[in-house]
């Protein structure tokens, strides 16, 4: 199972992780787009700096961090160890990546609605689809809107 952790900062555990500490971080972002094809030529021009805070965050008062653990979610470029940023504002729908509280622990998954049943799907063949059913303790916490890693460990 991929389950997420929230963030500790310090001693403390947080369960919103407070973005305002980013309001400050400013970073170069240069006009010319990056080729993932051909090369083509740099640009030495700055266009802008961008603050990742506004860039990453839609809605402040109800986006908040997690770190995930585990690889049921790999298959969907979801890995251990990626940082998550969830809105709990937007409401799941089909097909989009959520946070969830299922019976004690915080998972990510896939949400999915087949048939009028509800389940949350693993992005890996090792695990298992989960219906949710009444008898569950299950509670969405928001939908992923951005999945954070390195392209390599460092």
């Amino acid at each position: 199972m991929c389950t997420a952790k929230v963030i500790p900062i310090s001693s403390h555990v947080l369960e919103n992780f407070d973005f305002e500490v980013l309001d400050n971080i400013e970073l170069p972002l240069y006009a010319s787009y990056v080729s993932a094809g051909f090369p083509s030529p740099a640009d030495d021009y700055l266009e802008d700096r961008i603050d990742l805070s506004k860039y990453l965050i839609q809605n402040p008062t109800s986006t908040y961090m997690m770190r995930v653990k585990g690889t049921s979610m790999q298959d969907a470029n979801i890995h251990d160890g990626d940082l998550l940023v969830i809105d709990k504002a937007l409401k799941p729908a089909d097909g989009l990546p959520v946070v969830c509280f299922l019976d004690g622990e915080f998972t990510v998954k896939t949400f999915r609605r087949i048939e009028g049943k509800a389940y949350l799907y693993p992005a890996n063949p090792a695990y298992k689809p989960i219906e949710i059913t009444e008898e569950m303790d299950m509670r969405v916490w928001g939908v992923v809107v951005w999945i954070l890693h390195r392209p390599v460990k460092l």
